[in-house]
């Protein structure tokens, strides 16, 4: 009797121990994979990470775009029990919408951000409350130390991590770090570690923009703006020979770290972003192409008839004036008489005149390195009326950006080549950049000298005297022109008060070592020889002081 109760005793154990063994079994061989994807899932996260982004820097190694580290703040909402109380206090440490914590700290995960970038003050009273399910961490963000000096180059990089704009938009590709999962992982305390992996992070990127030009045209252009009263200006400074550009600046610009807070439409940058008509400034790009053709030189002359009719359509020269006597070809640049820049048109001849139009690029985009470029499809002026071609002439009625009169004056410039403007010098590392279109030749060298010769004379001679700096042949040209309803957003025909300004040159004439666009939109001021033209001179003045450009002459 004793030994069944012994053996009943040890029976029990055994099929105790057999189940024991037998779950064990179940739980961690047969149900393994199962049950450790649970417990993964409760203690830790997988995410994506991006490698670090390049950074962007100008041409003297000045930084433009760089990475910084800070703080943010993230929660585990599973952790957290008093979800009201919390809501409430993150909301108002942080600045943020309660109902949007709240929110936030209602989901059913353990990962959850609220804030990036917080402040010293935020993650010090953050600390000192001591939040449960609430933590900091460190995380790198863009910062652009020239902030709104070269806003509409850089653009910005997004809150989805995206570069948006300028540089940032256009080789993002580049820029942008390697995508890798990143694993977060529930330690003893209750903060989520970093698991180890590795990082790829995106190349940095060398302008060709030079910081002291970049500098020099944003003060000048701000500090006019204060007399002239402009809605909008931009400055473009290249190197006519290569396409490089040297400074870019345009007004109203922004605070790329402050983006969210800043008006979008200040974003776009007019320069390549917008069309305008262009004026007289398009009065050169007629006289070269018309010598290209031999049909004239800058001694042909006509007698100008003060007005022309077309179609009932009377075509003035500025002011109504009237210039009597023969009137060279070189004259009609000095003093930008309308009249002539039709004759010149008309012995080129209308379809001559409209494929010059296409051969300077205008039809086109340029395919400068920054992002959102645009380009007028002219369709009105391509209907092929006779109006179209006499107003085109002087630069009405034809539209182009900044940046396509910057790549035609280059041509002039350079000996007759189209060439690509372009803003990134290379990468670091070294990289394949988007192939630039090759040089075309689109007028003679010998029409780009004669042309050269005749805004040389300008300067010297015409009404664009102000811009002479002793010792130096410099070439320039004014260009005022009305602007059209349609480009003020108004469905109406024909042309309002306001007005857009621009002076282009180039210098040294002969040996040109950068061409200068200033263009203003409706500045206070009657024409661009009182608005635009002394920014170019002033501006044309540093350069030459900067690099000891040697003087063509003696005075």
């Amino acid at each position: 009797m004793r030994n069944w109760r012994v053996n009943l005793i040890l029976i029990l154990i055994c099929v105790f121990w057999a189940t024991i063994l037998g779950r064990l079994v179940i739980l961690q061989i047969l149900q393994h994979q199962f049950y450790k994807a649970i417990a993964e899932g409760q203690q830790k996260i997988v995410r994506y990470a991006i490698g670090e982004r390049g950074e962007i820097f100008l041409k003297n190694g000045e930084p433009l775009a760089i990475n910084k580290k800070g703080k943010y703040v993230f929660i585990s909402p599973k952790d957290i029990k008093e979800k009201e109380e919390t809501a409430k206090t993150l909301s108002e440490i942080l600045g943020l919408d309660k109902n949007w914590v709240l929110e936030k700290v209602s989901k059913a995960n353990f990962f959850e951000p609220i804030k990036h970038r917080i402040s010293d003050d935020e993650e010090k009273l953050l600390k000192e409350k001591g939040l449960k399910g609430v933590y900091l961490e460190e995380e790198i963000y863009r910062y652009y130390p020239k902030k709104n000096l070269t806003s509409h180059i850089t653009g910005f990089l997004g809150g989805e991590g995206k570069g948006q704009y300028g540089l940032e938009g256009y080789y993002d590709e580049i820029l942008k770090g390697e995508e890798l999962l990143e694993e977060k992982e529930k330690g003893t305390f209750g903060y989520f570690n970093l698991s180890k992996f590795k990082e790829t992070g995106g190349k940095n990127i060398v302008l060709t923009i030079d910081s002291n030009i970049q500098f020099m045209a944003g003060k000048l252009l701000s500090e006019a703006q204060k007399d002239l009263e402009f809605e909008s200006g931009q400055v473009i400074v290249a190197d006519p020979k290569t396409g490089k550009i040297l400074a870019l600046f345009a007004l109203p610009n922004f605070d790329p770290n402050l983006y969210s807070k800043e008006n979008p439409e200040t974003f776009s940058n007019p320069s390549f972003q917008e069309f305008y008509e262009p004026g007289s400034v398009f009065k050169p790009i007629v006289m070269a192409s018309a010598l290209n053709e031999g049909k004239i030189t800058p001694k042909t002359t006509y007698t100008d008839p003060g007005i022309i009719e077309i179609g009932g359509w009377p075509v003035y020269n500025y002011d109504k004036r009237v210039y009597p006597g023969k009137i060279t070809m070189t004259e009609v640049l000095e003093k930008s008489i309308n009249t002539g820049a039709v004759f010149a048109e008309r012995q080129l001849g209308n379809k001559l005149f409209s494929d010059y139009i296409e051969r300077f690029g205008f039809f086109e985009k340029t395919g400068i390195d920054l992002e959102g470029e645009v380009f007028s499809e002219n369709k009105e002026f391509k209907k092929g009326y006779e109006i179209n071609f006499v107003t085109a002439a002087f630069g009405q009625g034809i539209e182009l950006t900044p940046i396509q009169l910057v790549r035609a004056f280059s041509a002039i410039a350079n000996g007759g080549n189209l060439i690509t403007p372009h803003i990134i010098e290379k990468t670091i590392p070294a990289s394949e950049l988007p192939q630039k279109e090759e040089k075309k030749q689109v007028i003679s060298k010998d029409a780009a000298l004669q042309t050269t010769t005749m805004l040389v004379s300008v300067i010297e001679n015409g009404f664009s005297k102000k811009a002479k700096i002793a010792g130096y042949y410099l070439t320039g040209k004014t260009g005022t022109a009305q602007v059209s309803w349609p480009a003020l957003g108004i469905k109406k025909s024909g042309y309002s008060s306001k007005t857009w300004q621009t002076f282009i040159g180039f210098g040294p004439a002969f040996d040109p070592k950068f061409l200068i666009l200033v263009k203003l939109d409706d500045p206070k001021a009657k024409t661009a020889e009182y608005s635009a033209l002394p920014i170019f001179k002033q501006l044309a003045r540093y350069i030459i002081d900067y690099w000891q450009i040697p003087p063509d002459y003696e005075e």
